[in-house]
């Protein structure tokens, strides 16, 4: 079986599918060491985010 990037993103969390169909493709390219990098900055950011965290919203 082959590493498959974008679902071992998606596996934690990262909002890969908002991503434009360009950016997907260079997640998709990662290597396990580079996903399990940006999986580890995750956790240790998700582990200090308060459990809501405010969206900033501009009004025109």
């Amino acid at each position: 079986m082959s590493f498959d990037a974008l679902d071992a993103l998606r596996s934690m969390g990262h909002p890969i599918d908002l991503l434009s169909d360009a950016q997907r493709a260079v997640f998709a390219t990662l290597t396990e060491a580079e996903v399990s990098v940006l999986n580890s900055i995750k956790a240790r950011l998700d582990t200090v985010a308060p459990e809501v965290e405010g969206h900033e919203v501009k009004i025109a």
